[in-house]
């Protein structure tokens, strides 16, 4: 079965997704293999409240199973690096394409909110470590020299 992908678990990390990951599992008719599809991003940037109150636990998968094929930063890869660097330049065009109705009078509020988002692209690299050395140990075949102590602190999980 295929389980939320390393690039989804970034991009929650990144927009700090305040929700469980959320995934439909299906296949087609004489297939054996499951296909996961990605759903509901309503709770990006903490939902409503367009803030980013990280946590390790937050935004990830339920079950630890789904990240067994994790091995290391490579395993993130190419998603990581694209969001570490991710041009501010395709940002604004694509802002440009939210309908006015959405947000409002909060412009000023939706531009503190993409600013802060572009300036969290360096720190993905250490929230994904948060969750890596939380007390849940996602990533059971991370191959690392090192291993570090299990962190439980808050967060949904």
């Amino acid at each position: 079965m295929a389980g939320p992908g390393p690039g989804v678990l970034a991009l929650d990390k990144w927009t700090c997704n305040a929700d469980g990951r959320q995934v439909a599992f299906w296949r087609r008719p004489r297939e054996h293999k499951f296909t996961a599809t990605f759903i509901d991003q309503g709770y990006f940037f903490n939902a409503g409240e367009w803030s980013f109150p990280d946590a390790p636990l937050r935004g990830v998968f339920g079950r630890n199973d789904v990240y067994a094929g994790v091995t290391g930063w490579d395993s993130f890869e190419p998603w990581l690096s694209k969001i570490e660097s991710f041009p501010e330049s395709s940002l604004w065009p694509l802002v440009d394409q939210i309908p006015a109705e959405w947000y409002g009078c909060a412009a000023d509020e939706l531009d503190r909110l993409l600013t802060k988002l572009l300036e969290r692209r360096s720190r993905v690299r250490d929230l994904i470590l948060s969750f890596k050395n939380s007390c849940r140990s996602p990533f059971p075949n991370w191959r690392s020299v090192a291993a570090a102590t299990p962190l439980c602190s808050g967060g949904q999980g």
